[in-house]
C-alpha cells in the first residue's frame, strides 16, 4: 500500500505523511546519536553523539556539518528553552546545565538532597519556565557514555527545577529507567518512557501518560503505549497531540488515544526525533550513527 519506508496500520497515518517522501540522510559518522534540539534563529539542529563526548551542529541554510562543542559533557538529551538558550542533560557532569547567550555553560540542577545525581537523560521546559529531566543510571553504568560510578541516590526518578528558586525536586519515583519526556500541547498530561527492560528481561518498554494539576504535581498515570521493536526513547508530539517516539525499527506514530497508526522506517536504531523548520514540519531523526531529516504535512507542538 506505500514505499517500503513507510508501514501503515490505519489510514489516519496517510495524513501524517507523505508515502513519496524520501528519508534523507544528512549526517553519519556517529556512535550513538541523541537529543536533538532545532533553534529557529540560527536555522540549526544541535544534537549530541554521546559516547564520542560532542555534541554536533548541521546548518539548515548550507547543509554542513561541524563540532558544536568537544567535550561536551556526554551530553544526551537537549531542547531550547524560552530564551533560545540550549539546555542539555549531561552523563559526564552528571547535571542539566544551560548555554548563555555569551557561550558560557551553567549548572541548572547536578544534585538532589545533596546527593549527586545520576545521569540526566532527556528533559522538557514548560511554558512556566521549570525543567523537567528523567535521571536514569546509564551515564554512570560505564565509561562508555559518561564515567562509571555508584548511583548516591540509589534509584532513578523524574524531577522538575522549580524556575522561581531553582530548587529540584522528585515527581515521580516508581520508575525502573526513566528516559524521553515531554508533554502534551496544552501541557495538561505528561509523557514518560521507561526502558526498564533494558536492564531486566521483564522490566517495562512502554511511555506512561500523566496528569499535571496547576501546582506542578503529577497525578494519576496509565501506560500509554508498549513498544513492540526494542525500547522507546525519545519522542516528540504534534500540534494535533499524536505521539511521534523512537524505537528499533524507525519512528512510530500513535493517536493521542494510544492506538499505533504507522511507522516510518529507518535502517538504524533511532534514539530520538525533533519537529525543526520554519513551520516545524520537518521531522529530525538521531539513529546511532547519523542523522535522518523527512518532511512531514504535520506541525510540530510549541513546547513553551
Amino acid at each position: 500500500m506505500a514505499d517500503a519506508e513507510f508501514e501503515i496500520l490505519d489510514r489516519a497515518f496517510l495524513r501524517c505523511v507523505r508515502t513519496s517522501a524520501r528519508v534523507e540522510k544528512l549526517f553519519e559518522g556517529c556512535r550513538w546519536a541523541e537529543g536533538p534540539a532545532y533553534f529557529p534563529a540560527s536555522r540549526s539542529l544541535v544534537w549530541s553523539d554521546i559516547p564520542n563526548d560532542r555534541m554536533l551542529r548541521w546548518d539548515e541554510t548550507t547543509g554542513a556539518t561541524g563540532v558544536f562543542r568537544q567535550p561536551a559533557g556526554y551530553s544526551n538529551g537537549n531542547t531550547v528553552d524560552r530564551e533560545g538558550r540550549l539546555v542539555s542533560c549531561e552523563h559526564g557532569g552528571r547535571r542539566v546545565s544551560r548555554t548563555e547567550h555569551d557561550g558560557s555553560v551553567i549548572t541548572i540542577a547536578d544534585r538532589y538532597d545533596g546527593k549527586r545525581l545520576n545521569s540526566p537523560n532527556d528533559l522538557v521546559v514548560k511554558s512556566d519556565g521549570s525543567i523537567w529531566f528523567t535521571d536514569p543510571a546509564y551515564g554512570i553504568d560505564s565509561d562508555y557514555e559518561g564515567n562509571k560510578a555508584e548511583s548516591e541516590i540509589g534509584a532513578c526518578h523524574v524531577y522538575r527545577v522549580d524556575p522561581a528558586n531553582g530548587k529540584c525536586v522528585i515527581v515521580a519515583d516508581d520508575f525502573v529507567r526513566p528516559n524521553g519526556i515531554a508533554f502534551s500541547p496544552d501541557e495538561k498530561s505528561l509523557y514518560i518512557a521507561d526502558t526498564g527492560a533494558s536492564h531486566a528481561a521483564d522490566g517495562p518498554r512502554h511511555i506512561r501518560v500523566f496528569e499535571v494539576d496547576e501546582g506542578g504535581k503529577l497525578a494519576k498515570d496509565r501506560v500509554f503505549a508498549t513498544c513492540n521493536a526494542g525500547f522507546f526513547d525519545g519522542f516528540r508530539l504534534d500540534t494535533d497531540g499524536r505521539i511521534w517516539a523512537s524505537a528499533a525499527d524507525g519512528v512510530h506514530c500513535f493517536q493521542p488515544d494510544g492506538t499505533l497508526i504507522g511507522k516510518i522506517k529507518v535502517p538504524e536504531r533511532v534514539a530520538n526525533l525533533e519537529f525543526g523548520g520554519a513551520k516545524r514540519n520537518h521531522l529530525y531523526i538521531t539513529a546511532t550513527t547519523s542523522l535522518y531529516a523527512l518532511k512531514v504535512p504535520v506541525n510540530g507542538a510549541k513546547r513553551f
